[in-house]
């Protein structure tokens, strides 16, 4: 790291440290009490090691400069979420016409034991197209559902945002559609193409996802992405919007597909989980579970679990039989491009994109995987139809 200046205020002195973690291809700027900032570089936590240590009162006083007129509601709620943008130029991020001259990044300022502390995440300016991420052949397939529900699943900085960015502008480069999008906090800024997108931001633009998405039915849109489900309520009215003819994209934080279902299923009491099944079973039409891995060159991609809507997979839903949903994907790999994370990690495997090593390290049954990695079960022709290329991805995941 070339030498740092240190400067009053303590906003300056971010604005070097996030100029680090772009030139150092990071993808989280972590700043705390009692210690120098570190940033996560393909996965990995990095101390700034020429940096210094920040005091609480260093910490206290950047969040008061970011935060100006929401430091009392942080000081109430203890945390908060929103995005913050530098006009000024950064080398190594590059500009597009998405992003008016300004960089963006994802903040959450929190109290901790010892004191305030925050994690900046960059948000691309560049809004990648699904060929551009190397992502596998069937998700070609969600952008033209016409309705229904599509969920984007995986843990944080698995890329959900990154792929759900991607699958918005497909529609928005190829169909004449109304996009309203609603968010916590906005993160790709989607320009009118073809289609005219809408994007709403909650505590700015709207109090709730619930609220929004009440009005949003009466705001013309044909397809609606919300940012995340995290309540009962949104699930209601993201599966009546489903039902009544929108398609609708959502995020959830769960390893896969069988998980995502038995989490929206749980979030209702036990008398309404069949009716819940029964309508989840209709309305599904794609679970895209992600987890990003390091590849052989540098960089990480994401291994994908897909799941497409099918007459046998409704089936499994309603009957609670989610248990069956893994071997399910894999069994129609090659009529409808769905397949398990396992069968994915080890395509990648043979297309010698990925280490064995990480296919077992992220694989959901490492010892099956492990035995098909050896030749034992698999498949005469063993292909998901996923047309994965080699090429190094560091810029687009992170």
């Amino acid at each position: 790291m070339s030498e740092i200046k240190y400067h009053d205020p303590q906003k300056e002195l971010l604005h070097q440290y996030i100029e680090y973690m772009i030139k150092s291809e990071g993808s989280d700027l972590h700043i705390k009490p009692k210690a120098k900032p570190y940033i996560r570089i393909n996965g990995d936590i990095e101390e700034i090691s020429d940096a210094k240590v920040y005091t609480k009162q260093d910490t206290l006083d950047l969040a008061k400069e970011m935060l100006r007129g929401d430091f009392e509601k942080f000081i109430e709620e203890k945390d908060i979420d929103f995005t913050y943008t530098v006009n000024e130029d950064i080398e190594g991020l590059e500009k597009t016409e998405n992003d008016d001259d300004e960089f963006r990044f994802r903040v959450n300022i929190f109290f901790q034991t010892d004191g305030v502390s925050m994690v900046l995440r960059i948000i691309p300016t560049r809004i990648y197209t699904l060929d551009e991420l190397d992502l596998p052949k069937g998700l070609r397939e969600i952008p033209k559902k016409q309705r229904g529900l599509v969920l984007v699943t995986g843990v944080t900085g698995s890329g959900k945002s990154t792929t759900m960015a991607a699958l918005i502008n497909e529609i928005n480069e190829n169909q004449k559609k109304h996009i309203l999008t609603i968010e916590d906090p906005i993160e790709f800024i989607h320009k009118d193409k073809k289609s005219i997108i809408s994007q709403r931001s909650i505590g700015q633009d709207a109090k709730s996802f619930a609220k929004a998405l009440r009005a949003a039915l009466r705001e013309d849109p044909d397809i609606i992405l919300i940012g995340e489900i995290r309540d009962v309520e949104t699930v209601e009215m993201a599966l009546h919007a489903a039902e009544t003819g929108h398609l609708v994209f959502a995020t959830l934080h769960t390893p896969n597909s069988s998980e995502s279902i038995k989490r929206i299923v749980g979030m209702f009491p036990p008398e309404e989980q069949s009716r819940i099944r029964f309508v989840l079973g209709k309305a599904i039409e794609a679970i895209v579970s992600q987890r990003l891995i390091k590849n052989k060159k540098g960089g990480r991609l994401p291994a994908i679990e897909l799941l497409l809507s099918t007459p046998r997979i409704s089936q499994l839903i309603v009957e609670n039989r989610d248990d069956e949903i893994e071997t399910t994907l894999d069994a129609f790999k090659t009529q409808y491009h769905t397949h398990s994370f396992d069968e994915h990690l080890y395509q990648l495997y043979k297309q010698d994109i990925i280490t064995e090593e990480n296919a077992l390290l992220n694989a959901s049954k490492p010892d099956n995987l492990k035995l098909k990695l050896q030749g034992i079960g698999a498949d005469e022709d063993d292909e998901t139809g996923n047309e994965v290329k080699s090429s190094g991805i560091k810029l687009k995941f992170k």
